[in-house]
């Protein structure tokens, strides 16, 4: 993976986020409030390029719109706004201004985090937008984009009260969302529990972080992993109830998605999100969100 950023950092804040004083709402209800009213928008500075504009395969910008799919439960980056509909969150304000680079307009359309790669591949959604780690199984069947850095890390009840050690996890309950990296992490940490001779860790797979989340601060289960700047956002939510546990560890780019033949489109996404680190739009979006320290200067294809 390629980072050279001089925005990455050991831990990954949130404190530009507005924070409420209610738990973590449940799945399909708005979770959290956006930033202050005036913050800045990334995709208000973004001027389109014409440059750009013309590299655009015709058949994407025929109708003017990049059909976009995103799971909109995994605040701060993808998530709905208090209409019940609108998704906002740095993922969104970027791909904005990516979209307005290319003279185009995202039209998100709110879906299963794990229905998004074959939504993509099947023509359904023309890029997946949706905080995806960049791996080389994903690779194999669609092609990335990266524009951000993130990695794992684990959250648990206020005070760890069941002595969770990331490391020995071994008959504990633990939550993730289906489909993420986080579900490879705990099945591969519960191998070597029984490769030991220790009990297995029970994974509880949820389509929505939100339902992971709230499963941990209702005592379901002991502890949940998730994406970095999530699972930090996430423990703010809940108001005191978890905290975070270890360190952030195996940092990773998330990456745009678009078909595996669509190089083209890919390259073109690539050069947007350099000019709109270029022209200060992207530093100025994750600012708002309060996550600039997993910016990158170095976007890439496939990396």
């Amino acid at each position: 993976m390629s980072k050279n950023s001089s925005w990455r950092r050991a831990v990954i804040g949130v404190a530009g986020a507005a924070l409420l004083t209610l738990p973590l709402a449940a799945c399909g209800e708005k979770e959290d409030s956006a930033p202050p009213a005036g913050s800045p928008s990334a995709a208000a500075s973004a001027a389109a390029d014409p440059a750009l504009a013309g590299r655009v395969p015709d058949a994407v910008k025929s109708d003017g719109v990049l059909k976009v799919g995103t799971d909109s439960t995994y605040a701060p980056a993808e998530f709905l706004d208090s209409d019940g509909q609108t998704v906002i969150g740095f993922d969104v304000d970027l791909f904005n201004a990516v979209a307005a680079k290319l003279g185009l307009k995202a039209q998100f359309e709110s879906a299963p985090f794990d229905a998004i790669l074959p939504g993509v591949d099947s023509g359904k959604y023309e890029v997946g937008v949706s905080s995806f780690t960049i791996n080389d199984e994903r690779k194999q069947s669609v092609t990335m984009v990266s524009y951000f850095s993130a990695g794992t890390q684990w959250a648990t009840k206020a005070g760890n009260p069941n002595k969770i050690n990331i490391d020995d996890a071994c008959g504990k309950k633990i939550a993730v969302q289906t489909g993420t990296v986080q579900f490879d992490d705990i099945t591969a940490r519960s191998k070597k529990c029984t490769d030991a001779g220790k009990p297995a860790i029970t994974i509880d797979q949820y389509q929505a972080q939100s339902d992971a989340t709230a499963a941990v601060v209702s005592g379901k289960n002991d502890a949940m992993l998730a994406d970095s700047p999530v699972g930090a956002y996430a423990v703010k939510q809940t108001n005191g109830q978890l905290e975070l546990l270890g360190d952030i560890y195996e940092s990773a780019p998330y990456g745009y998605v678009v078909k595996k033949d669509q190089t083209e489109l890919a390259e073109v996404l690539r050069d947007a999100v350099v000019a709109i680190i270029d022209d200060g739009s992207y530093e100025a979006s994750l600012k708002k969100w309060g996550v600039e320290a997993g910016g990158i200067d170095e976007p890439a294809v496939n990396p």
